[in-house]
């Protein structure tokens, strides 16, 4: 058994990667860290989780391999050693996503380990499998960046999309954490939807990185909105785009036909045969895509879902750590989506 220590266990996106391997066949939780509920048992702080008999601790025992959930910017000074002693790492924060420094020091200042960028891969298997593979460290993607890079990479690798691509995102809560906050108070959220991020959200470059990858073309220029809207978990991603100059769309049995082939080979990508809600989702490592074109509008509309700490956070976090262990990639991970 491969012993993995959590980092940062106390927050939504530690806690979920415990329940997650705490079923898993293949790892043991060997260690778990979270330094304002250091010393308390894992139980007392998340009830839900004391079955597992952890302790919280300041810092991580003995481990084969580490999942950071720390916040952007903790997150690379305390992996920097785990990194240099060569244990496979998954960080799920967004410290290691981009290649480009001045991209991330655009969103969260100076990035605290820039020399180590360039032995990252992004943490999306669906795009990245071998790399992942033989990777010592991944970078779990984001939550919107995952549902809209799984939504149009079929679409931009065959080439059928103009560079101008518009992403509309919603979120539940838990994306802003478990810290309290006025921005996820109760009574604000509840009953409400509303939009952020109009000054530039630092999960827009990580799409443009992704899809700009996928072509023989200037990078796409993506306008993302991502809105908040009174539910605990989930992302539903709505993003359009023009036909490349030149065609005249895809019709939408042509498009979903390519869909299948392209994640033929993925099993936690399914192409939706109706509009996918994030229900559908919810406690699973499932991404649905819904792929079509309107003809009326002349636009390439496709919808994607999946959970915020699933799919989008810890599960695609384990998922990149199967690969990396060398272990089947849906060890762990085939659970159904809770309902209702």
């Amino acid at each position: 058994m491969v012993r993995v220590g959590i980092i940062n266990v106390t927050g939504y996106m530690g806690a979920e990667a415990a329940r997650i391997l705490h079923g898993h066949p293949g790892v043991e939780i060997a260690s778990v860290t979270g330094r304002s509920e250091a010393g308390k048992p894992l139980g007392e702080v998340f009830p839900h989780l004391a079955p597992l008999g952890l302790q919280v601790e300041k810092e991580l025992g003995d481990v084969d391999a580490v999942i950071s959930a720390l916040p952007h910017g903790a997150s690379a000074e305390r992996l920097a050693p785990y990194i240099k002693r060569g244990l496979p790492v998954v960080d799920l924060s967004s410290d290691f996503r981009l290649k480009d420094a001045k991209e991330y020091e655009r969103f969260h200042g100076p990035h605290p380990a820039p020399e180590l960028l360039s032995q990252a891969v992004f943490g999306i298997p669906e795009l990245h499998r071998d790399e992942i593979s033989n990777a010592k460290l991944v970078a779990n993607a984001g939550c919107h960046a995952a549902a809209a890079i799984l939504g149009f990479a079929p679409a931009v690798q065959a080439g059928l999309v103009d560079g101008d691509i518009v992403v509309d995102s919603k979120t539940g809560l838990s994306g802003a954490g478990r810290s309290l906050k006025l921005g996820s108070h109760f009574s604000e959220t509840n009953e409400s939807v509303s939009a952020y991020g109009f000054d530039g959200h630092y999960q827009q470059p990580e799409m443009t990185q992704e899809l700009g990858a996928l072509w023989e073309a200037p990078a796409p220029r993506i306008a993302f909105v991502p809105h908040l809207v009174p539910i605990t978990r989930g992302i539903l991603a709505t993003a359009y785009a023009a036909p490349r100059e030149g065609t005249n769309g895809t019709p939408t049995e042509k498009l979903r036909k390519l869909y299948q082939e392209f994640y033929a080979d993925s099993p936690f990508v399914q192409v939706a045969d109706a509009p996918p809600s994030t229900k559908q989702t919810v406690g699973s490592n499932r991404c649905l895509v819904y792929p079509t074109y309107n003809e009326e509008a002349g636009r390439f509309i496709i919808v994607s879902c999946l959970d915020n700490l699933g799919k989008g956070g810890a599960s695609g976090g384990v998922q990149c750590l199967n690969l990396m262990l060398g272990l089947p990639e849906t060890a762990g991970l085939e659970g159904l989506a809770l309902y209702p």
